[in-house]
């Protein structure tokens, strides 16, 4: 504002000013007031809507308002209002980019998902997806680590399946504590077919593939093969696959074929549709 010399004529006076309108807004540490900070809405940013807690991606805008995805396709648009987001849980202010930002390829999992960048793991859930052992675990995290990080599910490795409608019931399940477990060799007659049958709980899903062990379920072609050995009944089937192949220890060969292992096109396809089933069924709403 102009301050000429008709101010001061005009019959206010430094004290008048401040009792009319209070306080001096310079008054204090007014350095160390807290500011949200803006950010720029870019493709993918994940972000929360503060007053719903809608979690999602942004994919565009419309009518002055930002469009936001989640991991299950749906869409809802939020205006652009100061505050109104989360980004890490701490609160900040969307703008639209001042430039259209150059398409770029999405970038995805070794699952095949979306990967969605700037978004921390969540706390651990209830939920859980079991699976039979150390090796079906370390194979779980190499295809679908990322996404069960992002979803907050653990994997946990179980020393077999024998006393599985035992470990269930201390597990508790219920409508928020969901539980999911992979078998391997669930066909109909199989020993696990029947101790599945055991397990009637609504709030489990046992599912698997129909492979012998989860070495099986990686393509032969990831590793150099033509085919996995055929393992004569009566004998140990890695020690069997570990001798035709020429390899001295088990240990050493499930290290070259987890080596071997970059994505979900390295398995086969009943491993991915048990593992996607288990996924969606421990991270379904209540």
């Amino acid at each position: 504002m102009c301050r000429g010399p008709g101010w001061a004529r005009a019959g206010f006076s430094v004290i008048d000013m401040a009792g009319r309108y209070g306080e001096d807004v310079l008054a204090g540490d007014w350095r160390r007031r807290k500011v949200t900070p803006e950010v720029d809405a870019e493709p993918d940013l994940v972000v929360e809507d503060a007053d719903s807690g809608f979690c999602g991606a942004v994919v565009g805008f419309e009518a002055g308002a930002v469009v936001l995805e989640d991991r299950h396709g749906k869409r809802r648009n939020f205006p652009l209002l100061p505050a109104a987001f989360l980004l890490d849980g701490r609160p900040v202010t969307l703008r639209r980019p001042t430039r259209a930002a150059v398409p770029t390829a999405r970038r995805r999992t070794a699952s095949g998902s979306v990967a969605v960048d700037n978004v921390r793991a969540q706390v651990a859930k209830a939920s859980r997806i079991w699976v039979e052992g150390i090796h079906d675990a370390a194979l779980v995290e190499r295809i679908w680590g990322d996404d069960l990080r992002i979803e907050g599910v653990v994997v946990e490795p179980l020393d077999g399946i024998d006393a599985l409608d035992a470990e269930v019931r201390d597990f508790g399940p219920g409508p928020t504590r969901r539980l999911g477990v992979l078998v391997d060799h669930l066909v109909p007659g199989s020993k696990e077919s029947r101790i599945v049958a055991r397990v009637n709980s609504p709030h489990v899903l046992v599912t698997g593939h129909p492979y012998v062990d989860v070495w099986q379920a990686v393509k032969p072609a990831a590793l150099g093969i033509a085919a996995w050995p055929v393992v004569p009944p009566g004998r140990p089937w890695k020690e069997g696959v570990c001798a035709a192949l020429g390899v001295a220890e088990p240990a050493d060969m499930w290290r070259h074929i987890l080596s071997r292992v970059n994505s979900f096109a390295d398995v086969e396809t009943p491993l991915i549709n048990a593992m996607e089933r288990l996924i969606d069924f421990v991270t379904e709403p209540a």
